[in-house]
C-alpha cells in the first residue's frame, strides 16, 4: 500500500477530500499531514479522520533535513500540496523527485507564480475578463507553479461572476478530479 502525505496551510477542504477517497482505498492512503500553520483549519480535519499532523517552523523546513527525514521514515511514496503556499526547499524535490504535486486553481502558465493563490488568482481571472478558468494539477520543482502540467480541467467564467462565485466551480473541480489523479499516480509508483 502506497503513503501519501499532505503538506497543506489552510482549511484543509481539499486535504479532507483526499483523505476521505483513500481511507479504505486498495492502492494507498493518507499516512501524514503537515502544515505550516499552527491554527490551520487541516488539522482539525485531519484528527478527526484520525490521521497524523505535525506543525512545523521556516527553520524546520528550509534549514534542517527534519521534514526530509521524517517523510522518509514514515516511507511516503507520495506528497500532494493542497493549498500549500510556501516554496518546497531543494532538499526536499532531490529526495522525492516526481513525487510530489500541486494542484493550482487556475489553467496554468496564466495565473501562477509567487502571491497568485486562492482568492487572487480568481479576482485577476476575473478583472481579465478570460472566459474560462480551471485547475492545474503539476508537479513541483523550484519556481512558484512551473513544474510539468499533469492534468488539467476547466470551467466558464460567467458574466457577472465574482472571485467567490468563481472560486465555487473551482473547489468543484479540485474536488472531483485532485483525488483521481492522485490515484493514477500512486498505480505508476
Amino acid at each position: 500500500m502506497k503513503r501519501i502525505a499532505i503538506l497543506a496551510s489552510g482549511s484543509g477542504t481539499n486535504a479532507e477530500n483526499i483523505i476521505r477517497f483513500f481511507r479504505t482505498h486498495p492502492l494507498g492512503r493518507v499516512d501524514l499531514v503537515l502544515t505550516n500553520k499552527p491554527g490551520a483549519g487541516v488539522i482539525q480535519r485531519a484528527e478527526s479522520l484520525k490521521v497524523k499532523t505535525v506543525v512545523f517552523g521556516r527553520e524546520q523546513f528550509y534549514h534542517s533535513r527534519e521534514i526530509v527525514d521524517l517523510l522518509k521514515e514514515r516511507k511516503i511514496d507520495l506528497i500532494v500540496l493542497a493549498g500549500f503556499l510556501w516554496l518546497v526547499p531543494p532538499a526536499l524535490i532531490s529526495e522525492f523527485n516526481g513525487r510530489i504535486v500541486n494542484i493550482h486553481p487556475a489553467l496554468l502558465p496564466r495565473y501562477g507564480g509567487k502571491g497568485m493563490y486562492g482568492s487572487h488568482v480568481h479576482e485577476a481571472v476575473v478583472a481579465s475578463g478570460d472566459a474560462e478558468s480551471g485547475i492545474t494539477i503539476h508537479h513541483v520543482n523550484q519556481e512558484y507553479d512551473e513544474g510539468s502540467i499533469i492534468f488539467q480541467a476547466k470551467c466558464k467564467v460567467m458574466e457577472g461572476d465574482s472571485a467567490e462565485t468563481l472560486a465555487g466551480r473551482i473547489h468543484s473541480l479540485e474536488y472531483e478530479h485532485f483525488p483521481r489523479v492522485i490515484e493514477a499516480l500512486l498505480d505508476q509508483l
